[in-house]
């Protein structure tokens, strides 16, 4: 077992790329009083994508700039609030098909630190405030074409509090189609 972990990276293959997409976020509160709306925000970013060929199965990250938020929208009024984000998800990547055209599961966690936007909002009844760290969950599949161009559905599912008002509490909510170019 030793010498096969110790020969593996030798095969591995390493590409770089750049992948961008857009981001449909929601943020799903613990309470009825509030609800969001999908806010449509956008990523982009460099990314690496290490595999084991004969496997199929490998390792892809990414620093990725992106827009996350929500949206509060009550017949009178609609008030947009969206945060900006750098995003690292360190996901596990399976491919699968043929040299031309494969399919890839993908599925990881994320860390997120939060570079801009307001800190608190105001709410109908009481102020939101967001928090600077966000951690989660991503789910995704896709599709790569002559080993140079994926394309891709991705939903990330957040794990930790990341707005507060009071007794409130909300989690991120997101669904990103995206496009990579490998090198």
């Amino acid at each position: 077992m030793a010498f096969i972990l110790g020969v593996l990276p030798a095969f591995s293959q390493i590409r770089l790329g750049v992948k961008g997409g857009l981001n449909i976020s929601k943020v799903h509160f613990n309470s009825g009083i509030i609800d969001s709306d999908n806010l449509t925000g956008f990523q982009i970013g460099p990314m690496m994508e290490v595999g084991v060929p004969l496997l199929g199965v490998g390792v892809e990250t990414a620093i990725l700039y992106t827009q996350k938020g929500l949206q509060f929208a009550d017949g009178r009024m609609s008030d947009d609030f969206k945060s900006d984000f750098l995003e690292v998800p360190f996901n596990l990547k399976w491919k699968f098909g043929l040299p031309i055209v494969k399919g890839y599961l993908t599925t990881g966690p994320y860390v997120g630190f939060r570079l801009g936007g307001e800190k608190v909002w105001d709410a109908v009844a009481f102020q939101i405030e967001q928090k600077n760290f966000a951690t989660g969950l991503n789910f995704g599949a896709g599709v790569e074409a002559i080993n140079h161009l994926q394309v891709g559905l991705n939903y990330g599912l957040g794990l930790t509090n990341n707005y507060r008002g009071g007794d409130i509490s909300g989690k991120n909510r997101t669904w990103s189609v995206t496009a990579a170019i490998l090198f």
